[in-house]
């Protein structure tokens, strides 16, 4: 993180910074939001930017990483962008439209999940990780699951999937009894509790095996693993609802993911 001064004395910033979406402003400008790495998310005007030959060459397209270099503006709360150099534009994520779709689901959900100017490092490094490794290696549902269950963590609403929300039972290994999983409780119930509660959805005992994995750091599932389509339509199903109930709006890009084995 550097600070800079400019000749009329303003106090400049300079970051690493992700482009998370933008939109035209004007004639001539655009409104761009980056998640940057020492600032949190940050929203600002790009004047010039729809004209501009040199200042901002394809780099205020979402997915680019770049260097940015911009300055707060008092009360407003859209920052004056002053330069975004492009260091990583993933030229080989946009040339898939199956990467391009996760890649905005990724940006999407990172964008819902957290506020202007909260700062957090660890989000960053997640997102930018993670854009580089779907270029390289592509999706699968671990990759997706275990993204969103990592970021689910990171803003402090990791979902408690070790023990029934209600009772504190916990779910046995092979066991047939149905489970649910709560979005207003952040975690799963038994068949008994959630009898009780509204907002529950079907997640069943190897759903939740699998999820509870993925979740651990240390988890030991095989690089590769089979699953029937049930549970991998309870796994996205929860993962999509809960994450959805967080960001209280519908994830536009979700439509566009298809299932993944």
């Amino acid at each position: 993180m550097r600070f800079l001064v400019n000749a009329n004395m303003r106090l400049s910033h300079a970051t690493p910074a992700i482009v998370l979406r933008s939109r035209p402003f004007g004639e001539s400008d655009k409104i761009v939001s980056l998640l940057t790495k020492d600032f949190g998310k940050i929203s600002g005007i790009a004047k010039g930017a729809m004209r501009s030959r040199k200042r901002f060459v394809n780099s205020l397209e979402p997915f680019a990483l770049v260097n940015l270099r911009f300055q707060d503006r008092p009360p407003s709360n859209l920052a004056f962008i002053l330069t975004a150099d492009l260091t990583v534009g993933y030229r080989q994520l946009v040339n898939s439209l199956e990467s391009i779709s996760h890649a905005a689901y990724l940006i999407e959900i990172t964008d819902g999940l957290i506020g202007e100017r909260e700062e957090n490092h660890a989000v960053y490094q997640h997102l930018s990780q993670s854009l580089r490794y779907l270029e390289k290696y592509g999706t699968s549902l671990r990759f997706l699951t275990s993204f969103e269950l990592k970021l689910l963590h990171l803003v402090g609403y990791q979902p408690a999937l070790d023990r029934c929300r209600g009772c504190a039972k916990a779910p046995l290994q092979g066991a047939v009894l149905p489970w649910s999983f709560s979005l207003v409780d952040g975690g799963i119930l038994c068949d008994t509790c959630a009898i009780s509660r509204r907002e529950t959805l079907p997640l069943g005992a190897k759903a939740i095996e699998i999820l509870a994995a993925l979740q651990s750091e240390n988890n030991d599932l095989p690089s590769s693993f089979l699953l029937s389509l049930s549970v991998v339509n309870q796994i996205r199903t929860v993962m999509l609802r809960f994450i959805q109930f967080h960001m209280a709006r519908e994830i536009k890009s979700a439509v566009f993911l298809g299932s993944q084995h």
